[in-house]
């Protein structure tokens, strides 16, 4: 006779003197304990024995549930598949659900660490961003819709962030997806400019002589620490990224030789070429860096966070250039046109320009070389960079000193030992500094 959900209902935790099955059809049948558990159960033969295999207990598991589910391991069961085995394969698959951070998270070890330069910076906006969101939902359960709705919020207010989010989420999708670790990816085909409406535009400030010479001036008179003003004075004369300095350690600096090398590990183009970057070390700029190196005394980085050895945090000279211009608020009553670090780079390019040739600059900025240049040009210029270098150094001190040269875009002094006030509120020195010769 055939289960019914009557027959269950009455027999379910009713005791009995032993133990007891009862069959229904398609080799579904329940087995009754003596305290009256019930528990469905699928015969079927298997290398020539008879063999059974538990689905469920009753009333977790319904009676209808149990026969669609002894319907589907039969379907299985004739297409040569051992029911035990299918049924012990879906739960490892469930109990090895990758969350969206533990997916993350092996990403970005097994990929992101060694291919991409900025991978600290993507670790920390998934970490503040993503993860208090979605992080314990299983990645591949995760759906557009909240994909989106996570990135939307970002988008009006931090476009930059949802942009390093969408396409690094995609990235790790991609290749969870290749690993057969997820069936589907929600962000596939999903781009930051059409569903995100976040427009990349060219960067284009660059500091005006005027603006240099008053920012040179809230460096060297503010009580900026000693170790942010002086770099930011090296990020403007040698117009590199902030992370090459950040990442800087003392050995990398040779004054026998006065140059200094970036490894290919701290530079962006450094995971696709290989190399490092050469930069001279001239007069103007070696007591800036011996400078550098004295605050940091006990560390092997030129530049450390405050009370640590560690190097320099991503975060720590985002706030710098808003220092620079409160202080010119405050004290010259100049309201300056925001600004960050990397204008300065460009501000430095700009110069440049006027300076050395057209691929000096592209050197001197750590940029790839185009075409087949980059192939068989493996002279590293130092020279032609160190001429430019002073050039520059010439010219910032003019601005400095209140000489700007006609048409003149930047400016390019700094001191090896800033002149400074110990005036509560910053007053000027009685001399302009000049840069160390």
């Amino acid at each position: 006779m055939a289960l019914s959900d009557t027959w269950l209902k009455a027999n379910h935790g009713k005791e009995r003197p032993r133990l007891a099955e009862r069959g229904d059809r398609d080799g579904l049948g329940v087995r009754i304990t003596p305290k009256g558990k019930i528990t469905f159960q699928l015969r079927f033969r298997s290398g020539g024995k008879f063999s059974r295999l538990d689905l469920g207990s009753y009333p977790l598991m319904s009676l209808k549930q149990a026969r669609d589910e002894a319907q589907r391991l039969r379907a299985q069961h004739e297409q040569g598949h051992d029911p035990r085995i299918v049924r012990l394969l879906e739960r490892q698959a469930i109990n090895k659900v990758e969350t969206v951070e533990t997916l993350f998270r092996a990403w970005h070890t097994a990929y992101c660490e060694k291919n991409k330069k900025g991978h600290y910076d993507i670790l920390r906006s998934f970490e503040l961003h993503v993860f208090p969101v979605i992080g314990k939902l299983p990645a591949e359960k995760v759906t557009l819709h909240q994909w989106l709705d996570l990135l939307e919020k970002h988008a009006t207010l931090r476009p930059g962030i949802a942009e390093r989010i969408l396409v690094n989420a995609k990235q790790m999708l991609k290749w969870a997806l290749r690993r057969e670790l997820i069936a589907t990816s929600a962000l596939a085909g999903i781009n930051a400019k059409e569903d995100l409406q976040i427009k990349k535009l060219p960067g284009s400030r660059t500091l005006s002589g005027d603006e240099i010479a008053r920012v040179w001036r809230a460096i060297e008179r503010s009580r900026m620490a000693a170790k942010n003003c002086l770099f930011l004075k090296l990020c403007l004369i040698y117009g590199c990224r902030n992370g090459e300095l950040r990442q800087a350690e003392k050995s990398h600096f040779d004054f026998e030789r006065s140059v200094w090398t970036v490894p290919p590990g701290n530079h962006k183009l450094g995971h696709a070429t290989g190399k490092p970057l050469l930069r001279p070390i001239t007069p103007e700029t070696a007591p800036l860096i011996k400078e550098a190196m004295a605050l940091s005394a006990g560390s092997r980085y030129l530049f450390t966070n405050a009370g640590s050895d560690e190097p320099m945090g991503t975060s720590a000279p985002l706030a710098l250039p808003y220092n620079v211009m409160q202080w010119l608020m405050r004290h010259e009553k100049f309201e300056m046109e925001h600004w960050s670090i990397h204008d300065l780079r460009r501000t430095a390019r700009t110069n440049f320009s006027t300076l050395t040739e057209p691929h000096i600059a592209e050197i001197m900025l750590g940029h790839r070389m185009p075409g087949a240049w980059q192939v068989y040009d493996h002279h590293d210029y130092l020279q032609e960079q160190a001429a430019a270098l002073r050039a520059w150094t010439d010219r910032l001190e003019s601005i400095v000193a209140g000489q700007t040269p006609s048409g003149a875009l930047t400016m390019r002094s700094t001191s090896a030992t800033p002149a400074r006030t110990s005036s509560r509120g910053g007053g000027a020195p009685n001399t302009i500094p000049t840069i160390a010769r």
